[in-house]
C-alpha cells in the first residue's frame, strides 16, 4: 500500500507501507476521500512538514475492520475521524476544563501513541477507534470528509462570543472561511462582509450567504459605510497569514472581538498600542470536541451548512504535489480539493 507524504519545500513522497491492522482500541478505515487543508499547503510550501500522522487529517471512509476490545464500531460503518472524547484524568480535565483535554491536543496534534505512519493520503489507515464518528446517514462521501474543515469553524464560532444582530467580517473566503460564514449566519449575525482578493471566492461567498464581499483595499471604506465609522462587532481572521492579524483588529470596532482561526506559519508584527486602545477581545481555536462532529454533521444533514458547493476538484495521490502548487500559488481557481486514494491515473 502506498501513502501520500509530505516530505520537503515542495516534495511528495509516495511511500510504502504494510496494510494496516487494528491494534488494541484500533480500527481499521478504507478512505474514500482525503480533503487537502491550509496546513497542508503550509508544510509543503514550508519544507517543515507536520507530524506524519496529521499530512492528511480531513477524511471519511468506511470501517474494514475492527480489534476485538472494541465493542461501539462494526465493519462496514461510514466515519469520519475526529478526536476522542475528553480523557476525565489530565490536569485541565481534573479541573473541569475537559475541553482543553490534553490527551486530545496530543492526538489532535498526532502525538499519542496509537498515530499512525501517515494519514489520511492513502487507501486504509489504522486510528484509535475513539476518534471516529459516524457519519449521518444523508451525508454523502464527499460532505463527510469536509467534516473536519466545518467542525473547525463551528468550534471557533461556539467560542467567539459573537451576539445576535452582530456585523461581522470574515477575513478570507478559503474553505475555512466559507464555512466560518455560514457559521456566522446560523449563530444569528445581522450582516457578514467577506474579505477576499479572488473574484469566484467572493462569488462563492455570496452565494453561501454573505451580505457582501469585497477586496482588502475596499473593506475599510464598505465597513465604515455600514457601521457609521464604528468597524465590526466581530472579525474573524480566516486567512493564516502574519500580515492579515493585525488588520483584523484594525477592522474590529473599540470593544469588539477578534477570533483567530487561520494558523500563520510565521511570527506576526502587531500594533500592541491598537490591541490596548481599542480593549479588544480575542479568541483563538485550535480544533474542536468530539461531540461537535454530531452538530456539524447535523447541520450539513439538514441543509443549513452547505459544502458541496466548495468542493471544486477531485485529484489522486499522484496528483497531490500539483494540488498543493496550485492550491499555495494564491492564483488557484480551486477551493477545495479531495484526494481519492483509490483512483489511479
Amino acid at each position: 500500500m502506498h501513502a501520500a507524504l509530505i516530505t520537503g519545500k515542495g516534495e511528495v513522497e509516495l511511500r510504502e507501507f504494510e496494510a494496516p491492522t487494528p491494534g488494541d482500541g484500533c480500527a481499521v478505515v478504507d478512505v474514500a476521500f482525503c480533503g487537502i487543508c491550509g496546513t497542508d499547503i503550509h508544510a509543503f510550501q514550508s519544507g517543515n512538514p507536520y507530524n506524519p500522522a496529521i499530512c492528511g487529517h480531513e477524511w471519511s471512509g468506511t470501517v474494514s475492520a475492527v480489534a476485538s476490545d472494541v465493542k461501539r464500531l462494526s465493519e462496514g460503518d461510514r466515519v469520519v475521524i475526529g478526536v476522542p472524547s475528553a480523557c476525565g484524568s489530565c490536569g485541565p480535565c481534573r479541573s473541569g476544563l475537559g475541553s482543553t483535554c490534553s490527551r486530545v491536543l496530543k492526538v489532535a496534534s498526532g502525538r499519542d501513541e496509537r498515530a499512525p505512519g501517515h494519514g489520511g493520503f492513502a487507501p486504509q489507515i489504522s486510528v484509535g477507534a475513539d476518534r471516529l464518528v459516524r457519519t449521518h446517514d444523508n451525508l454523502s462521501d464527499e460532505e463527510a470528509a469536509q467534516v473536519e474543515p466545518a467542525t473547525v469553524a463551528l468550534h471557533a464560532v461556539r467560542k467567539a462570543g459573537q451576539r445576535l444582530g452582530d456585523i461581522a467580517v470574515v477575513q478570507g473566503a478559503g474553505p475555512i472561511g466559507l464555512v466560518t460564514l455560514q457559521w456566522v449566519k446560523a449563530a444569528g449575525a445581522g450582516e457578514v462582509i467577506v474579505v477576499e482578493p479572488n473574484d469566484a471566492r467572493r462569488e462563492l461567498a455570496l452565494q453561501l450567504g454573505a451580505t457582501v464581499a469585497v477586496t482588502p483595499d475596499e473593506v475599510s471604506e464598505v465597513l465604515a459605510e455600514r457601521t457609521r465609522g464604528i468597524g465590526a462587532d466581530i472579525v474573524y481572521e480566516c486567512v493564516g497569514k502574519p500580515q492579515t492579524i493585525q488588520s483584523a483588529v484594525d477592522l474590529a470596532r473599540r470593544g469588539g472581538n477578534m477570533c483567530l482561526i487561520g494558523l500563520a506559519d510565521s511570527n506576526a508584527e502587531i500594533s500592541p498600542h491598537t490591541w490596548l486602545i481599542k480593549e479588544i477581545n480575542v479568541t483563538s481555536s485550535l480544533a474542536y470536541t468530539h461531540e461537535e462532529f454530531d452538530i456539524a454533521m447535523g447541520m450539513v444533514g439538514d441543509g443549513r451548512i452547505q459544502l458541496d458547493p466548495m468542493h471544486s476538484a477531485t485529484t489522486n495521490l499522484e496528483g497531490l504535489a500539483d494540488a498543493l502548487t496550485d492550491l499555495g500559488s494564491g492564483q488557484s481557481d480551486q477551493t477545495k480539493v479531495l484526494v481519492n486514494p483509490n483512483w489511479h491515473s
